[in-house]
Order: structure tokens, then sequence, then C-alpha cells
């Protein structure tokens, strides 16, 4: 016995024989001439049908498989009622409202609250029910929004578009000429199954169109049956395989597979979020503005002359990031300057130099906080010159930003330089901070034994009393209040998500 190889050319001609024969014997065997490949006019009339059936909902649902109302809608059809109001309260609108009544440490912790209970109802069951649901709307937004006009346009050139008053005049055309549209739609309707939830699809999309209908659905079931009477046979598939002279190609349906649920969560606690640190950021920074009106008489404070707003413009305009410490810093330098040197600093010597202490450790203390705030005007100053065009860091900036425009690493440069800028004027900002605490606590401190007998801080009282022009109560209580003030400020401004 002797075995042979398969020819494969004249296995092809044998399987081709096979198509050709298929499409003789199919009940659409009208929709193609073999001998001429030519499609018929009858192949016309059936996309024409499917033409007219979809026509109004091309118009109504274009630019729409991308759009986030959809999905919201679809996320909110698989919703119950407990849903739809936490989703509510879950609003900007929603979240504004709430922060009349709640402190912000209040209303972050009950969102978050909220939020947690609101991602954890959507289970994995819940997750794929409004997947299945998002991508069956697409396979049907896909399926009307084929460009049949351009695929109907071969069979008759003088067509016009949405204008079913026309009478069609379809003609044979060669398959060669439209076999690549056919292709195209075949990778869609191999996707269309009539067994699928079509009445959801048909009510989510009347819900984003407002109570509108995108087509007529009667029509559109019956459209769905005629489609797969005609793919049952494999018709158009078979016409392909002749053309193209491939017996063995087939089509690949585009089969949408999105998943909306996460990245809806994920918009929904940003979103949220977002509204949480814009409400905290405005009522901090109105806070700010009430205490600095308080103290300095105005919200616009400028004592330092190069870390502020006018020579950060630079850096903002070349979104570097820039200087991040400017307000505080200059309301802290005019602190020290027009008030810490002046009263302040008069009402501590008082107790320090000319008060009689029972304990060293204490007015050592006091001492210690007293004069660690003193110098920090001196630390001020030189951070300030150090961004001056000459100085440390102003130099290196400049230079930077000359060689900017050539060299893109001169950026990272620039960074690294601005980090170690704006650190160290936090570290200015708390360390001076801290200090004032101390002051502010033997003031308090000093005030209490004042008030009281026996007297368990100080024993010159009398003494004191007769050195001080102004009443000496009303000169601690005075410098108490200014230092209180600034240091809320300044809390609020390195700590601004609390109270």
């Amino acid at each position: 016995m002797v075995s042979r190889k398969k020819d494969p050319e004249s296995e092809k001609k044998n399987l081709l024989k096979q198509v050709k024969k298929d499409i003789t014997q199919s009940k659409f065997s009208k929709f193609y001439k073999i001998r001429a490949e030519e499609l018929e006019p009858v192949l016309g009339h059936f996309f024409y049908d499917m033409y007219k059936t979809i026509a109004t909902a091309q118009i109504f649902l274009q630019n729409t498989a991308k759009s986030t109302l959809l999905k919201q809608i679809v996320i909110e059809t698989f919703m119950d009622k407990d849903l739809l109001d936490m989703e509510a309260r879950l609003s900007p609108a929603a979240i504004e409202e709430q922060a009349k009544t709640m402190s912000p440490h209040d209303l972050s912790r009950h969102i978050k609250q909220e939020l947690a209970v609101f991602v954890a109802a959507f289970d994995a069951v819940r997750m794929s029910a409004v997947d299945q649901c998002y991508n069956l709307i697409l396979i049907f937004i896909n399926f009307v929004t084929f460009n049949y006009f351009l695929l109907l346009k071969k069979f008759d050139p003088n067509l016009p578009e949405h204008n079913f008053s026309y009478q069609p005049k379809f003609v044979h055309i060669k398959a060669a000429s439209i076999i690549e549209n056919i292709k195209d739609f075949l990778e869609i309707a191999y996707t269309v199954d009539p067994d699928q939830d079509w009445k959801l699809v048909r009510k989510v999309l009347k819900a984003y169109k407002g109570d509108v209908e995108v087509l007529n659905f009667d029509q559109w079931n019956k459209l769905l049956l005629r489609l797969q009477e005609v793919q049952k046979t494999s018709i158009m598939v078979l016409i392909v395989r002749h053309v193209d002279k491939d017996p063995i190609w087939q089509s690949k349906p585009n089969v949408p597979h999105e998943h909306i649920v996460q990245p809806y969560l994920e918009t929904l606690r940003l979103e949220a979020e977002q509204c949480i640190d814009e409400i905290v950021n405005a009522q901090r920074n109105a806070r700010i503005e009430a205490v600095a009106k308080t103290i300095f008489g105005s919200t616009q404070v400028t004592r330092l002359s190069y870390y502020t707003d006018q020579e950060n413009e630079i850096y903002l305009k070349k979104n570097l990031g820039g200087f991040t410490h400017i307000a505080e810093l200059n309301y802290l330098k005019a602190f020290i300057l027009d008030y810490y040197k002046k009263d302040i600093r008069e009402t501590c010597e008082l107790f320090l130099i000319r008060g009689q202490w029972k304990s060293l450790d204490l007015v050592k203390q006091m001492s210690d906080g007293f004069h660690e705030v003193m110098d920090i005007s001196e630390k001020l100053l030189g951070f300030d010159e150090a961004l001056a065009n000459k100085g440390t860091h102003g130099s290196r900036l400049r230079i930077a930003l000359l060689k900017g425009e050539r060299d893109k690493n001169q950026t990272k440069i620039i960074g690294s330089i601005l980090n170690v800028v704006n650190e160290e004027a936090r570290r200015i900002m708390v360390a001076t901070t801290k200090s004032l605490v101390v002051v502010a606590k033997h003031l308090k401190n000093i005030l209490d034994d004042y008030q009281k007998t026996p007297h368990s801080l100080l024993v010159n009282w009398q003494e004191l009393e007769s050195a001080s022009d102004t009443p000496i109560e009303q000169q601690i209580v005075t410098c108490y209040k200014k230092i209180y003030n600034f240091v809320q400020m300044m809390q609020l401004f390195m700590n601004p998500s609390e109270e």
C-alpha cells in the first residue's frame, strides 16, 4: 500500500467547489451570482430594510458609546432605592449641603463610611450583571451605527442618506468592490443574538434619551429574526469565501468586553474626596483670613523679599511647583517684627529679667523658648537672602532656569532645589510654632499665678507691677491672645485637615 501526500491546491479547489454548492443550495442563493461573482439587488434590499429600521437610532446614538452618562444610567439600573439614595448623598452638591451642619473631620469620616457601604454593595454578581448589560448596549450601538449608507451607495449611487421617500434602484455589483464592507458588517452582525435581553437595552436607552424611544423595537425584533435566519445559512460567509478564494475564511466577531463598575466607583470616591478637600480648604482659608485680619488687620502680608508670590510666578508658569509656604512664612516674619520683638518681647523680658522665680527650671524653659523665637528673625533673613540672584539657592535656580530651554534635565535640578527650600521653610515654621507654644504656656501659667494667692511661680509681683507701664494682667492677656491666635493660624497651615 502506498500513501500519497495531499495536494494543497487540489484540496483548496475541492473546498471551493463545496462553497459553490453550499451557496447554490442556500435559501438565500439569490444574494449572489456565482458565475459573474456579482451581488444581486435582493442583497441590497436586505441591507436597506435594516437601514430603514435603525435609521432613527443612528441619529439618536451618535457619539454615545463612550458616554459617561450612559454608563451611570446602566449602573443605576441595577441599584435599589437605598443605593440610589446613598449615591445621591455622595454627590458634591449633597456633600456641600452636609458640610453646613458637620465639622470637616466628622464629614470626612461620615462620607468614608458611606463610600465603604456603597462600594461593598457591588459584589461580583451585581458587577457582572452591569457589565453584561453595558456590553449588550455596545453591541446594539455598534450594529446600529454601522455605515449601511456607504454599503448601499454601491448598489445605488444616487441613494440619499436618511431619505426614505426615495425609491432605491439597486443594481448588480461586482462582489469584490464591496466584500470588505461585508466583512466589517459580519464582525458586528455575529455579536447580535435575538435571545439577549433587548427589553433591558430599550429601557436603559430610553432613560438615557430622556424617555424617548431610539427606534421601533417591534421592528427591531423582526430585524433580529430575519438576521438570525440569514446567519444560520452562513450565506455571507460563503460569499466572502468564494470571492476571496479562501474556503476556510471565518469572521471574527467584535465582541465588546468593557468593565464599567470599578472605574465608576473610583470616580465617585475621588469626586467625594476632592469635594471634602475643597470644603476643608475653603473653611481653613476662611479661618486663616479671619485670624490674619484679627492679628494684622489684613490678609495680604508680604515681609520677605524673595520668597514671595511675585518671585514664584516664573516657577508656576513653567509648572515647576514653586514655593509652597509663601503666606505662612510672610505672616511669620510680620508677626515677629511687628509684635514679638515689641510688646511680647517687653512682656517676656519683664518676667525673665526682673522676675524672681521659685523654680529655675521653669524660667529656663521660658527663656529658651523666648530666645529661640527671637533667633528666628535672623534665620528668616538668611533663608530669604539665599534666594537672591547671588544667594546660595537663588544663583543655582537662575542658572538652571536659563539652561532649562536647552537641557530638560534642569527641570529635575530646579525641582530638587525647590524641595530643599520649601522643606527649610516648613522646618522654620514648625520650630517657631513649637517655641511660641512654650512661651504662651508660660505666660498662661504666669497669669494664673498672678490671679491666685499664695503665688507659686514668682515672689516679687509688687515690684513687677510697679515696673509695668500698663496693668500687668492686661499686658499678659494681650500678649497671650496674640500668640494664641497666631499659633492657631500656623496650625491651620500645617494641619489643614484638622480642626
